[in-house]
């Protein structure tokens, strides 16, 4: 399973958000590329770059702090939040991105999305699949649609997508333990590769979420919170 530390930026700095409320920001360090360092210092491979003033705007904003990882580090990047077009895709490819991550837009936009799939191919596109009581939410977590999750996830299955990132976002920030029984459930009726996001409290979660067959965890605050230490994740990582 992937350890797949987070890093969201605001106004260009290192912050996390509680249940996706903009109201509720923590800036934790103003040089992301520090913090990148550091996760590969550990051993950590993978990094989840999300630009949450591109979320918000609806276009890509932070392209420098990401062209600055990727020419700072070696991390596998995946990339989201504000991916509206395919210059914004191309731009996040261009700047350093080994994938990106369709949210929003593939809810507001499932044709586009199809098509960038068949262009890009599923090994670079990652299906953002997050949800509150079951419905997918857009537009950084401000928007509600009507849309299932099983369904969503099934929708873009049929399409050839392979990874799908899914948070609770009652739980994302709450370090109160992720959504067990729904990531279970999405394992159960979908054949996705889940990568899972949100409430990771611990290092007992991240066993959990491999024991129970989710190919990543992406991990936040527990880690700037000191709930889970690097060396801890170093440790996973080689026993794994």
């Amino acid at each position: 399973m992937k350890i797949i530390p987070a890093i969201d930026i605001i106004d260009g700095k290192c912050v996390r958000l509680s249940k996706g409320d903009y109201n509720t920001k923590k800036i934790y360090n103003e040089n992301p590329v520090e913090v990148a360092k550091e996760f590969e210092r550990f051993g950590i491979q993978f990094l989840h770059l999300v630009d949450l003033d591109g979320a918000k705007s609806k276009h890509i904003v932070n392209q420098k702090v990401l062209e600055d990882i990727a020419h700072s580090t070696s991390l596998h990047i995946d990339f989201g939040g504000g991916l509206k077009t395919q210059e914004d895709i191309e731009t996040a490819f261009n700047s350093g991105a080994k994938q990106i991550t369709l949210g929003s837009i593939a809810v507001q936009n499932p044709e586009f999305c199809f098509k960038m799939l068949q262009k890009y191919g599923a090994e670079k596109i990652i299906l953002g699949a997050d949800c509150e009581n079951r419905k997918i939410k857009t537009s950084g977590w401000l928007e509600e649609s009507d849309n299932d999750i099983i369904d969503f996830i099934l929708q873009y299955q049929e399409k050839g997508m392979q990874t799908a990132i899914c948070t609770d976002i009652a739980k994302d920030g709450m370090l109160e333990g992720p959504s067990t029984g729904l990531y279970i459930e999405i394992l159960y009726k979908t054949s996705v590769q889940l990568v899972a996001s949100g409430g990771i409290s611990g290092i007992a979660d991240v066993y959990k979420m491999k024991d129970i067959g989710c190919a990543g965890t992406i991990i936040g605050k527990a880690i700037y919170e000191g709930k889970i230490s690097l060396q801890q994740l170093q440790n996973f990582i080689e026993n794994a």
